[in-house]
C-alpha cells in the first residue's frame, strides 16, 4: 500500500509528485511516544521544489539510499539542499536485501559496499557544508539506520546490541557495546575481548560477525529502532536555529523573535506557509504552513504577507477571517479547533492572495512582523510550453487553471509572451506532463492544445562594446553614456547564491537612480535579440547629463533611455546567445555503456565522467546535454538499451549557442538539421518568430540619429538591418 500516495495520477503512475505531510503519533521501545510530523517527498529530480518547500517546514531529513545503486545524482542535491536549510541529516541504507538476493555479494563485500555508501556520503557533507562544524554521519552517532522495506525491518547499532544483551545477559552495556560493531574492530573468541588488530588471518570484522552473518542466515524481521528521536532535534530545541535561517527581520530582543526561538504558544502568532493543497473539487486551496510562534485558532482574523511585503510597502497583504483547521494524516485530515505553535496545520480560506509561500500573523498588535524567506530552489525551470485551449471561447476557463495549477507547484512558472501566447515553464518533461494532467483534468477541465516543448534562453556578451554608447531622452535634456562587457568568470553564480551582494551606492547620480536602474532591469528582462533575459553582462555608466528642473528628469524620460542605451551597449559587444544544459546520469549495465555513448553523441551531449558502481555489475555515465536537445532522450536511452539503463536529467548552467545569432548569411533551410555553427541564428530566428516579433533585430529602435551618425563616421560595421 502507498499510502501517502494520495492523487490517482500518483497511483497510475507508481511515483509520487506531491509532498505528503502526515501527523502521526509513534511508541519507541520504551514505551515513550512520540508526536511525528512526516513529509513524505517525491525522490525523481524533476520534483526537487517539492522537496524544498517540505525542507523548510522541518527539521531534519531521513535520506534513503539504495543498498545496490550507492549515491545518485538525486542523493547529492538533496544532501546539497539539507545542508543549505540548517537540517539534521538522517542516513536510511534502504533495499539490504538486494545485497544478498540480488548481488549475491558475500558479508565482508556486503560491509565494504555499506562502508563505501557512508564514506560517499561524508564526501559530500564536507564538500557542500559551509560552516567549522561539518556534519558526519555514521552508525557509530546513531544516524545511519540500515533497512528492507520489502521484508519490513530497520535496524541501527543499537538495536542488534540491545537484542544481543537481551540474549546473553545484562552485564554489558548496550551503548558501550555498539561503539563496537562498526569499522575495523574484531572480536576474539578466545579472550571475549575487542580489538582493532584481527586475531587470526580468516577473522570477521564485528559488524560482519555480530549483524550481517546472522542477518543473510535468519533474514528475518529486526525490531526497528527510533533513530529519528535521537538524531533529529524536537521542534523547541530547532525553533532558534529555524528562525535565524529562514526569518528576514532583525534577530533581536523584541517579545516577536523571543516567542519564536522559544516556540511560545502563547506569543505573537507567525505561521509559515510553504505549501498549497487543493480541494477535492478542484475550486480552493488548503494552505499549508509551521506554526513558528503563537496558536492559529479558527474564525480568527489573520493578516497574510505575501512575499513582496515590506515594512515599507504593505501592498501585498490582506487582511482575511481563518477558516477551518486540519491535520494532516496523508490520505485523511482531522479538523481541531487550534494548532500551537511548532506543529504543522492545514488553513481554509486564506489562500486567495497567496501564490507560492507567505507569512501568516495576527491582525493587529504585531506591525513590526516581517516576512520569512521565500524558497531557494537547487534547480530552475529552463523547459517551456505554449498552451492553449482547443475552444477559443474556453480561455477564462484556462486562464483560471492557469493560475490554480501555478499554485499549486512551487517551482512552476506562467507568462504570456508578447504575441499572447501562455507559456508553461517547468524542471523537465516528466514535471510538465504531471502539470497538464492537472491542468487538464482538476482546474480547467477543458481540452487544451500543448506545442512542442522549447527551452529558455538568456542573452550574452563575450568583448566589450566596440565604442560608448549615448541616447539621450524624448525631450532632450538627460543623455546618458554606457557600455556592456562580459562579468568576470564564476561572478554571476556567486550574485545568484548570494555569495556577493548587490549594493548600489547611495550617492550614484541622485534622484534619477531609481528609474535608471528600473529602466535597466527592464532591458536585462527582456534582451533585443529575442527577448530573454540577459546573463553574465556588466554594464559601466560612462558619463550622465541630467537635467536641473525635477519635471524634466522625471521616470517617464529616464526610463525608456536607461533602456535604450543598454541595448544599444549590449549590440556593440559582440552578442551571443545562451542555453541551459542538463548534467546528466546514467546508471546502466556494462554491456550498455557504448549505446548510451551514442545515444548523447546524437543529442549534442559529452560525457565526463565514467565509472563502475562499487560492490555491483552497473556503471555510472555522467554527462552534460544541451536542454533543448533533451526531450525524449530517456525513451531514447531505454530503446537503445533494450529498457537497461536508467537516467535522471536536472538544470546545471547556462553556455554560449556556438555561431553569430546576428549573422545574416545563415540560411536557415526548414526541416534540416543546421550544423553547429549556424545553431545561434537559427534558435534566435525561430524564438522571434514565435514570440511574434519580426526575424531580425531592428537597431532603430535601440540607436538615436546622432549615435548612428557616429556609427557611420567610425564605420561600424553592421548586421542589422536599420
Amino acid at each position: 500500500l502507498r499510502y501517502t500516495d494520495t492523487l490517482l495520477t500518483e497511483q497510475e503512475r507508481g511515483l509520487s509528485i506531491k509532498s505528503q505531510p502526515t501527523t502521526i503519533i509513534l511508541p519507541d521501545t520504551k514505551g515513550k511516544s512520540f508526536l511525528f510530523n512526516i513529509m513524505d517527498s517525491p525522490g525523481h529530480v524533476n520534483f526537487s521544489d517539492e522537496v524544498t518547500a517540505a525542507m523548510r517546514l522541518s527539521d531534519g531529513v531521513v535520506l534513503f539510499i539504495d543498498a545496490s545503486e550507492g549515491v545518485m545524482l538525486n542523493t547529492e542535491q538533496l544532501l546539497k539542499h539539507a545542508l543549505q536549510e540548517k537540517l539534521a541529516v538522517t542516513v536510511c541504507i534502504n533495499k539490504i536485501d538486494r545485497l544478498i538476493l540480488e548481488l549475491k555479494l558475500p558479508p565482508a563485500d556486503a560491509y565494504f559496499k555499506l562502508r563505501h555508501i557512508v564514506d560517499e556520503v561524508n564526501a559530500l557533507l564536507r564538500t557542500y557544508s559551509d560552516t567549522e562544524n561539518i556534519p558526519s554521519v555514521s552508525p557509530l552517532n546513531g544516524n545511519v539506520c540500515f533497512a528492507s522495506s520489502q521484508y519490513a525491518f530497520c535496524f541501527t547499532l543499537n538495536s542488534f546490541a540491545n537484542l544481543y544483551v537481551k540474549q546473553f545477559g545484562n552485564e554489558v552495556d548496550p551503548k558501550d557495546f555498539a561503539k563496537r560493531l562498526w569499522g575495523d574492530i574484531y572480536f576474539n573468541q578466545k579472550t571475549r575481548r575487542f580489538s582493532k588488530k584481527p586475531p587470526h588471518t580468516n577473522a570477521q570484522r564485528s559488524f560482519i560477525e555480530f549483524i550481517l552473518e546472522p542477518l543473510y542466515k535468519i533474514f528475518s524481521q529486526v525490531p526497528a529502532s527510533w533513530t529519528c528521536v535521537s538524531s533529529t532535534p524536537s521542534a523547541n530545541q530547532a525553533a532558534k536555529n529555524k528562525v535565524i535561517h529562514t526569518y528576514t527581520g532583525p534577530q533581536d530582543d523584541s517579545e516577536l523573535v523571543q516567542a519564536m526561538y522559544s516556540c511560545d504558544p502563547e506569543g505573537p502568532l507567525m505561521v509559515h506557509t510553504c505549501k498549497m493543497y487543493s480541494t477535492e473539487d478542484g475550486v480552493s486551496f488548503r494552505v499549508f504552513g509551521r506554526v513558528i510562534s503563537g496558536t492559529v485558532r479558527a474564525g480568527d482574523m489573520v493578516k497574510v504577507l505575501g512575499e513582496n511585503y515590506t515594512l515599507d510597502d504593505e501592498e501585498d497583504s490582506r487582511m482575511l477571517t481563518m477558516g477551518r483547521l486540519w491535520i494532516s494524516e496523508a490520505r485523511y485530515t482531522v479538523e481541531v479547533n487550534r494548532v500551537p505553535a511548532g506543529n504543522w496545520v492545514l488553513m481554509e480560506g486564506v489562500d486567495e492572495p497567496i501564490v507560492k509561500t507567505s507569512t501568516i500573523t495576527q491582525a493587529r498588535g504585531n506591525e513590526e512582523a516581517h516576512i520569512f524567506k521565500p524558497l531557494k530552489f537547487n534547480t530552475s525551470s529552463v523547459v517551456k510550453i505554449a498552451v492553449e485551449p482547443v475552444n477559443p471561447s474556453e480561455l477564462p476557463k484556462m486562464l483560471d487553471g492557469l493560475r490554480k495549477v501555478n499554485k499549486s507547484y512551487p517551482l512552476l512558472t506562467t507568462k504570456v509572451e508578447e504575441s499572447g501566447e501562455h507559456v508553461v515553464l517547468g524542471t523537465g518533461e516528466l514535471y510538465l506532463d504531471c502539470v497538464m494532467h492537472d491542468l487538464r483534468r482538476m482546474y480547467a477541465e477543458i481540452d487544451i492544445k500543448v506545442a512542442d516543448p522549447v527551452v529558455a534562453f538568456c542573452e550574452t556578451v563575450v568583448d566589450t562594446s566596440s565604442l560608448k554608447c549615448f541616447a539621450e531622452t524624448p525631450n532632450r535634456k538627460n543623455k546618458l553614456t554606457m557600455i556592456a562587457e562580459p562579468l568576470e568568470k564564476g561572478l554571476a553564480e556567486d550574485i545568484e547564491h548570494e555569495v556577493v551582494q548587490i549594493e548600489v551606492d547611495k550617492s550614484l547620480l541622485g534622484s534619477v537612480k531609481d528609474s535608471i536602474v528600473q529602466g535597466f532591469q527592464w532591458g536585462t528582462r527582456e534582451g533585443p535579440l529575442c527577448d530573454e533575459p540577459i546573463r553574465n553582462v556588466k554594464f559601466k555608466i560612462l558619463d550622465a547629463v541630467i537635467a536641473n528642473d525635477p519635471l524634466h528628469r522625471g521616470g517617464g524620460q529616464i526610463i525608456p533611455t536607461s533602456r535604450r542605451v543598454a541595448y544599444s551597449a549590449f549590440l556593440m559587444a559582440t552578442p551571443r546567445l545562451m542555453e541551459p544544459y542538463m548534467f546528466v546520469e546514467v546508471i546502466a549495465p556494462a554491456d550498455c555503456v557504448s549505446a548510451v555513448y551514442t545515444v548523447l553523441a546524437r543529442r549534442r551531449g559529452h560525457v565526463t565522467q565514467d565509472a563502475p558502481v562499487p560492490g555491483s555489475p552497473l556503471y555510472t555515465i555522467k554527462a552534460f546535454i544541451p536542454a533543448i536537445d533533451s526531450f525524449g532522450f530517456e525513451t531514447d536511452l531505454r530503446t537503445h538499451t533494450q529498457g537497461q539503463a536508467f537516467g535522471l536529467s536536472l538544470f546545471h548552467h547556462w553556455q554560449i549557442v556556438p555561431g553569430d545569432p546576428l549573422d545574416k548569411s545563415v540560411v536557415i533551410r526548414p526541416l534540416e538539421p543546421q550544423p553547429a555553427t549556424h545553431l545561434a541564428r537559427e534558435f534566435m530566428v525561430k524564438t522571434r518568430r514565435r514570440k511574434g516579433l519580426s526575424e531580425d533585430v531592428s537597431i532603430s529602435k535601440f540607436f538615436d540619429d546622432p549615435m548612428l551618425l557616429e556609427l557611420a563616421r567610425q564605420d561600424v560595421m553592421f548586421n542589422y538591418p536599420i
